[in-house]
């Protein structure tokens, strides 16, 4: 049974680079036998956030919500893409994930970071694992860094030059931590049901 992992880019710039690093994760975990779906909160367009998908009344929540829930409920992992705002995450991925809270419990999640400078989003993603966690997801160890994103993927998301180098290298670890987290907590879950 391959595994479900849900993509999460949250750009919503009119020029976006981080997109390439998504589109490369996708294609990556696909040729590693996953079913990797990409979900782009700039095209899942959910409103800035005033009720969360649990306080609409069962069956009235936007479509759009609606659909994404019944997504999250169904994978086995996440992986969120992020790009670094004056040191802090990107409104967009954030505003669309806190549109959510249970629908994300008890499955790993992985978190790779970009930006066009050298720092690479670290900061952005340092700040996600404690947001993941906090939503109760297990963020994973393994952590993807990449910058300057414009030298590492070209405009098909291939890797070029030695960043892409170092990006092939860090993947397949990054990958085969998620992979056996993504294991460990689906088997869990057949063995004895969550707490809460």
């Amino acid at each position: 049974m391959a595994d479900k992992i849900l993509v999460f880019y949250g750009s919503y710039r009119s020029d976006r680079m981080g997109i390439r690093l998504a589109d490369y994760l996708v294609r990556k975990l696909a040729e590693r036998g996953a079913a990797p779906e990409l979900i782009d909160a700039k095209a899942v367009g959910l409103p800035m956030l005033d009720r969360m998908y649990k306080e609409y009344p069962k069956g009235q929540a936007p479509a759009a919500m609606e659909a994404l829930a019944e997504k999250i409920r169904a994978a086995d992992a996440f992986v969120f893409v992020t790009g670094e705002y004056n040191w802090g995450p990107q409104p967009g991925l954030k505003n669309l994930t806190d549109h959510f809270l249970e629908e994300w419990f008890w499955r790993p999640a992985a978190v790779a970071s970009y930006s066009a400078g050298r720092f690479s989003g670290v900061r952005a993603g340092t700040t996600w694992h404690a947001i993941l966690s906090e939503m109760g997801m297990v963020p994973i160890s393994s952590a993807l860094a990449v910058g300057p994103i414009g030298q590492t993927l070209d405009e098909h998301a291939q890797p070029s030059g030695g960043a892409g180098d170092s990006l092939e290298k860090a993947f397949g670890r990054f990958a085969d931590d998620l992979a056996w987290w993504t294991e460990a907590a689906r088997e869990q879950k057949k063995r004895k049901a969550p707490p809460y």
